[in-house]
């Protein structure tokens, strides 16, 4: 269904290409083959896009601000097969040279975490996400375990600078929490957030990440942290997840601290999707929250 037309109304979406002058920036990574469950992930970045077109740039406030004229948004298009080893390292050096902006990359599967936080040359890491992601080997279930392990040595992440918020109770084994806990990693999960709220939590999470001199913190945003009755279209997310105003307000807090300088949204399938396409939409306006954060430093 074609959108109206409103000149007073304008939409969000639809930024120019990058230039070196951009303050944040997309860029479509769409992996896929490596999940652990079947996905059509690589279909997503895409129908990101087209969902942003829904909403307005605008935030209420106030002060009202319009995203579009407060930043200089661009898109960067799509890394070409970044499933493959050769497409792992082309995504890292996409995302470095794509660094004087924030960057927001749209997945694909969490296996893009691992390369978009290397070229963003991030020390610290936050994650929300329902899992710990500390497999072996190579998948969607591995990324932060790869970025302590087997990154190399001047990319790899100090396990004490990682932040998990909102693993899950029956998503995760007793022999991944056990790594994480050895490892130094900070996990606050789903109840611990709740009990504590959202501003608290992000205020340490960013302290935790963004400690040390020069720090630059990456964000993994893995949609299936929230309840499957807003992300039915992630095939991890469960009952009892994050509600999508929860998300939507985890992901300005912490992209409004200075140190965080990309994002990543992920393990969202559009194809599976419902028809409301609302995981898709609520990816959307996550972007959209990033990039609010991000307006936010400005007016502090």
């Amino acid at each position: 269904m074609a959108l109206s037309h409103d000149p007073l109304w304008p939409r969000a979406g639809s930024w120019p290409a990058f230039d070196a002058g951009a303050d944040a920036v997309l860029l479509g990574v769409p992996a896929w083959r490596t999940s652990l469950s079947p996905t059509g992930a690589h279909a997503t970045p895409a129908a990101v896009r087209e969902a942003l077109a829904r909403y307005s740039a605008t935030l209420m406030g106030p002060p009202v601000v319009d995203l579009n004229a407060a930043l200089r948004i661009a898109d960067a298009g799509d890394v070409t097969d970044p499933d493959t080893a050769q497409g792992v390292e082309a995504t890292v050096a996409r995302v470095r040279e794509l660094s004087s902006a924030f960057v927001i990359a749209l997945g694909g599967d969490n296996s893009v975490t691992y390369p978009v936080a290397r070229g963003a040359g991030a020390t610290g890491l936050i994650t929300f996400d329902a899992h710990f992601d500390l497999r072996d080997g190579v998948s969607n279930g591995s990324p932060v375990r790869r970025l302590v392990q087997d990154a190399p040595n001047a990319e790899r992440i100090d396990p004490r600078r990682i932040v998990q918020i909102g693993i899950a109770d029956f998503a995760n084994s007793r022999a991944y929490a056990r790594r994480a806990q050895e490892w130094g990693i900070r996990v606050i999960t789903i109840d611990e957030l709740r009990r504590r709220g959202i501003d608290d939590v992000a205020a340490e999470a960013v302290e935790i990440a963004g400690a040390g001199g020069e720090a630059r913190i990456h964000l993994d945003v893995d949609v299936d942290v929230a309840d499957r009755s807003v992300a039915p279209g992630c095939p991890a997310s469960l009952p009892g997840g994050l509600q999508a105003w929860e998300l939507r307000a985890l992901a300005r807090a912490v992209a409004s601290d200075h140190r965080v300088v990309s994002a990543d949204l992920v393990e969202v399938d559009a194809s599976a999707d419902v028809a409301d396409q609302r995981t898709v939409r609520l990816t959307a306006l996550c972007v959209l929250e990033l990039l609010a954060g991000l307006a936010s430093r400005e007016r502090r």
